[in-house]
């Protein structure tokens, strides 16, 4: 399992420092057109960012894993599409979870939940889950009202960035944030114009509401990483116009230390552990120095 340690060098002191060893768990359960689904939780809570296997998969894939479906909190919808919500239904009437949605994706969804389940959103607004803070913010994809997310907790933040047609400002504002992050890398341009799709498909895939290429998912990646961004999902890839030896290739190029991994449409990826060292207490008179290269360690 890969840990990150995060050192931050303090000056001199003569009394020690408490630490508090934060730790955040991830994993794409599953990731393309197959279905969606992305696991991102602490110690003790998680939640689930969309639903598009079966209930039965989704619980399978995460006992591989370990997880347990009794520390997941809730489920947060992206936005209306079939690979994005296909579980749902069956997923939060078995746990009784909580369904965070946007009011008009739920109107078109059409999701059979309680109401009392529901817990509408909006852009920016903050959601707090016990130490889980999560950020949908609205995005380009063609859907009624689609959203990506970020999930933090404490000092990690982790995006979920998939189904986003342009890298528009709000993209790049939470991409900036993240320590840890699924990145759409939908397809290979020379692959889908060279491919069988019809003219119109093609468009729709290329335009500013469908999805983000090699290229573009790329440039956002070099021109706007957070300085300690430690794990890049690659994700959403698809069947037909990408290759996942191409873009691992491609990302690896330019990765600078940052762990690349692609994520599946046919299995979970491993669970991964970011871990943070973070003081508890420091007296008034310690000034922390800027935070040097973390240092990567891979077990």
């Amino acid at each position: 399992m890969p840990i990150i340690f995060i050192h931050f060098p303090l000056k001199a002191c003569k009394k020690p420092l408490s630490l508090l060893l934060m730790s955040v768990f991830l994993t794409a359960l599953a990731s393309g057109s197959n279905g969606n689904c992305y696991y991102v939780g602490n110690e003790q809570d998680a939640v689930l960012i969309d639903a598009g296997l079966s209930c039965r998969e989704i619980e399978r894939r995460m006992a591989r894993l370990q997880l347990s479906m009794h520390k997941v909190r809730g489920v947060f919808v992206s936005h209306e599409h079939t690979d994005h919500i296909r579980g749902i239904e069956a997923l939060v009437n078995r746990f009784s979870l909580p369904l965070y949605i946007s009011e008009d994706t739920c109107q078109h969804a059409r999701l059979k939940v309680a109401k009392a389940q529901l817990i509408y959103f909006n852009h920016h607004q903050t959601i707090a889950i016990n130490d889980l803070s999560i950020v949908p913010f609205s995005k380009q994809h063609d859907a009624v009202d689609p959203y990506s997310f970020t999930v933090s907790c404490k000092d990690i933040t982790v995006g979920v960035f998939t189904d986003v047609g342009v890298a528009c400002e709000n993209l790049i504002y939470h991409f900036k944030q993240c320590h840890a992050a699924f990145l759409e890398a939908n397809y290979d341009e020379e692959m889908l114009d060279n491919g069988s799709y019809p003219y119109h498909l093609k468009a729709r895939i290329k335009g500013g509401k469908g999805h983000l290429s090699n290229r573009e998912a790329l440039a956002l990646f070099i021109t706007h990483k957070h300085p300690q961004l430690s794990h890049l999902f690659l994700s959403h890839l698809s069947k037909n116009n990408n290759d996942p030896l191409l873009v691992q290739e491609l990302f690896n190029t330019h990765a600078s230390g940052v762990k690349i991994i692609v994520a599946s449409r046919y299995e979970e990826t491993l669970l991964y552990r970011i871990d943070i060292a973070t003081t508890l207490a420091k007296p008034p008179t310690i000034q922390p120095a800027k935070p040097q290269q973390m240092k990567l360690v891979f077990e």
